[in-house]
C-alpha cells in the first residue's frame, strides 16, 4: 500500500511540475522546431534562388551567342535586368551584367555599357578577382566613351591589383596618350612592361618605341 502511494504520489509530482512548466516547455519545444525548420526552409529557398539564377543565366548565354536571332540582343537585356532585379545578390546577376555590357559597347551605347558596368563593380564587393575583372572592363567603357579622367580614376582607386597591374598601367597609358600626355604614357607602358607576368610583349614593345623608347630601356 506504501509502494502504491508512491507511484501514485509520483505521478502527482509530476503532473504539478508539468501544470506548472508544461506551457513554457511547450513553448521553448515550439521555438526550437521553428528555428531548425526556419534555417531548413532558408536553406532550400537560397537553393532554388540559386538554380533559378543560374538557369536565367543560361539563357543569357544562348541568347548571346544566337546572333543570328534578330531578337537575341533584346533577350539579353531583358534577361540581365531580370537577374538585377531579382537576384541582385547573385553572382550570376554580375556575370549577365558584364555580357549585357560587352552588347551594348558592341552596338556603340559606351553609356549604357558604363551604367551596367558599374553597378556590377558595385554589387562585385569584397570578392577582389571578379571586381578586378569588372574594373578593367569599366574603365575601357569609360575610354571609349572618352571620359578620360574618369577611366583614369577607375583604374587608380582599384590599389594593388596584383596580377592586373599590368593590364591596368598598359591601359593607363593609352588614355594618357589620349590626353596627348606622351611622357605619362611612356612611365605608364614602362610600368607595365616591369609588372607583366607574361614576358615581353610585342604590342607593348611597339607603342614604347612609337614614344622613342627603345628595347632595352
Amino acid at each position: 500500500m506504501a509502494e502504491m502511494r508512491t507511484e501514485e504520489e509520483q505521478v502527482q509530482a509530476i503532473k504539478d511540475w508539468w501544470k506548472n512548466n508544461g506551457n513554457s516547455l511547450l513553448i521553448g519545444v515550439g521555438a526550437a522546431l521553428a528555428i531548425v525548420f526556419g534555417w531548413q526552409g532558408w536553406q532550400d529557398h537560397q537553393a532554388q534562388q540559386r538554380t533559378e539564377a543560374a538557369n536565367e543565366f543560361a539563357n543569357l548565354l544562348n541568347a548571346f551567342s544566337d546572333q543570328a536571332d534578330e531578337t537575341s540582343a533584346d533577350t539579353v537585356e531583358y534577361v540581365a535586368g531580370t537577374l538585377r532585379d531579382e537576384y541582385t545578390d547573385s553572382a550570376y546577376a554580375i556575370y549577365g551584367n558584364l555580357i549585357l555590357a560587352r552588347q551594348q559597347l558592341e552596338a556603340g551605347q559606351a553609356e549604357d555599357a558604363i551604367a551596367s558596368l558599374e553597378w556590377a563593380l558595385a554589387k562585385a564587393g569584397e570578392h577582389k578577382a571578379l571586381s578586378l575583372v569588372v574594373r578593367n572592363r569599366l574603365a575601357r567603357a569609360q575610354f571609349t566613351a572618352q571620359k578620360y579622367d574618369e577611366a583614369l580614376a577607375t583604374i587608380d582607386s582599384a590599389g594593388d591589383a596584383d596580377s592586373f597591374n599590368a593590364i591596368f598601367s598598359e591601359l593607363k597609358g593609352d588614355i594618357l596618350l589620349a590626353q596627348g600626355d606622351q611622357d605619362g604614357a611612356r612611365e605608364a607602358y614602362l610600368a607595365a612592361r616591369e609588372s607583366s607576368q607574361q614576358g615581353r610583349s610585342g604590342i607593348l614593345d611597339l607603342k614604347l618605341s612609337d614614344l622613342g623608347v627603345g628595347e632595352d630601356a
